[in-house]
């Protein structure tokens, strides 16, 4: 089981001390067959929105699994991004044009952001790999201290975890996301729960009572393209030439 908090999956870095639900973890730096696949289809921008806002409904809230995440979705501060990215580059585009708004809007108009990226960085290997870039445009915009990004992904997998472990759903997300978090709510949301440390452990015991049949029956994963679906467009990266 993971033991240490950081603010970044970077070696050499501070261990951090407010452990949260949405705050990062070390997280596994093995490729895995599993995460490997990439899909012909990419779902639209709605379809996206709405299977995040299904798996924020019946999984992070639903189980219970962030204790402050109601507040937001309630009060309709989460901001939910879609980007088109088919690169890193593109992808940190887009997440500093989110960074610079979330910084510019009060809290109570949006305290929180989550960028999906469903054409990119797929394989979890690779997104694991480009946290510590998008930690650098937190750097470079002179946010760092004020904003902290998390992550989620399909194939999310904790350091020291197999594959397949159930422990691994709490992280895992229907498209690779980002959640950019303002450190303020952190800090306040940490000292209105009495027992922040110990959500962690407790959302292990929850996915392990939970299984993953339990899992698979919230259906909270991404969508397959039906024939027809025209929710679904092809990847530039699949179309023959």
């Amino acid at each position: 089981m993971p033991t240490a908090l950081r603010l970044s999956i970077r070696p050499g870095l501070p261990a951090k001390s407010r452990p949260t639900c949405w705050t990062k973890w070390p997280s596994s730096s093995s490729r895995s067959p599993a995460a490997l696949s990439d899909a012909a289809f990419i779902p639209s921008a709605a379809v996206v929105l709405q299977d995040t806002k299904a798996w924020l409904e019946r999984a992070v809230i639903g189980l219970n699994l962030c204790p402050f995440a109601r507040a937001v979705h309630v009060k309709g501060q989460v901001h939910y991004a879609v980007s088109a990215a088919q690169g890193t580059h593109e992808l940190l585009a887009d997440l500093a044009t989110q960074l610079k708004e979330l910084a510019s809007l009060p809290a109570d108009v949006r305290d929180t952001t989550l960028l999906m990226a469903p054409d990119c960085l797929r394989d979890f290997f690779d997104f694991n790999e480009f946290l510590a870039q998008a930690d650098d445009v937190l750097v470079d915009l002179g946010l760092e201290g004020d904003i902290q990004i998390a992550s989620f992904h399909p194939h999310y997998q904790f350091a020291g975890m197999l594959q397949d472990d159930i422990t691994n759903y709490t992280n895992r997300a229907p498209y690779p996301t980002l959640h950019l978090l303002r450190e303020a709510s952190i800090d306040r949301a940490v000292e209105s729960f009495p027992d922040a440390e110990a959500i962690f452990g407790r959302n292990m015991l929850v996915m392990q009572e939970l299984g993953h049949a339990g899992w698979q029956a919230l259906d909270v994963g991404a969508s397959s393209p039906a024939e027809g679906d025209a929710g679904f467009v092809a990847s530039s990266r699949h179309e023959s030439s």
